[in-house]
């Protein structure tokens, strides 16, 4: 009863595919935002130091909806051994020549598959989802995203994941899906920073259940 439920109260498409129909330049606009944000002199790496303090040295880490590879290029460019996957290809172009040191997938999270050469991590000792994307996916993309995840995720492995509120996506909700996923949440916090949890933010750090 739960998935129904979620399937009713989500999206019906994609949110990003949705935007990027409506808008072609919806993609290059993000990209160019953060290079933006970054040049002028604003931190865009504090969820990658959160990330890099529960790690051990050269961890493999997924960064799930990676975008242009801000953190997972962040963290890779520290020694981690970095994937990221995301729906969008020129994101995900971006990704590649600005952080040659990840691998960079083209992929939906709820069916994603990883690349079966070069040494590539089939197994995650962290995976990020930060950037609002849970809060993007279709409500039929949930649960298998979620699951998906899960699937990646080493045995002793954490999973982040941080998005708002008011964005179609209910903090309740996601808890339920999480344990419908098999996962179990080991804390919650309402910035990357670990402060205490509101209301307005949620970064959530789970496991295997």
């Amino acid at each position: 009863m739960r998935e129904t439920l979620g399937v009713m109260n989500g999206p019906e498409e994609n949110k990003w595919l949705a935007a990027v129909r409506a808008d072609p330049q919806h993609s290059k606009n993000f990209a160019q935002r953060w290079r933006t944000l970054e040049a002028e002199g604003h931190d865009i790496y504090g969820e990658a130091r959160m990330v890099d303090a529960m790690a051990e040295r050269g961890s493999r880490i997924l960064d799930a909806g990676c975008g242009t590879g801000r953190i997972g290029g962040w963290l890779a460019g520290i020694g981690h051994s970095v994937v990221g996957v995301d729906l969008d290809p020129h994101l995900i172009e971006v990704a590649q020549q600005e952080h040659p040191s990840a691998r960079w997938v083209v992929g939906n999270l709820a069916d994603f598959t990883l690349p079966q050469t070069g040494g590539a991590p089939q197994e995650f000792d962290l995976i990020v989802s930060a950037g609002n994307v849970v809060t993007f996916l279709s409500a039929a993309e949930r649960i298998p995203s979620l699951k998906r995840l899960h699937d990646v995720l080493a045995t002793q492995g954490r999973l982040m994941v941080g998005f708002g509120a008011g964005r179609g996506y209910e903090f309740e909700q996601f808890r339920q899906d999480a344990a419908e996923a098999g996962l179990r949440i080991q804390g919650e916090y309402s910035t990357w920073q670990l402060h205490e949890p509101n209301d307005e933010f949620l970064v959530a750090v789970l496991s295997r259940a």
